[in-house]
């Protein structure tokens, strides 16, 4: 058997190893659907950024300094 045939055939067979373990996930690894997709400082840091605009936009205009 050849160098590269060899070669071919060991991949084949981790190829056909992972095959057959497909699907079968730990617990540990399985994602949790209660973990937020970002964390608690980007969340108040938005959150602050947006609500703050707002203020000094309804501020600006009530001062009238808005022109729309």
């Amino acid at each position: 058997m050849t160098t590269s045939r060899r070669i071919a055939d060991k991949k084949i067979a981790a190829f056909q190893k992972n095959i057959i373990k497909r699907g079968s996930v730990p617990e540990t690894r399985a994602k949790k659907g209660s973990d937020y997709p970002v964390g608690p400082v980007m969340l108040g840091f938005f959150i602050f950024v947006v609500i703050g605009s707002s203020i000094f936009q309804f501020i600006r205009m009530a001062t009238g300094g808005g022109a729309a």
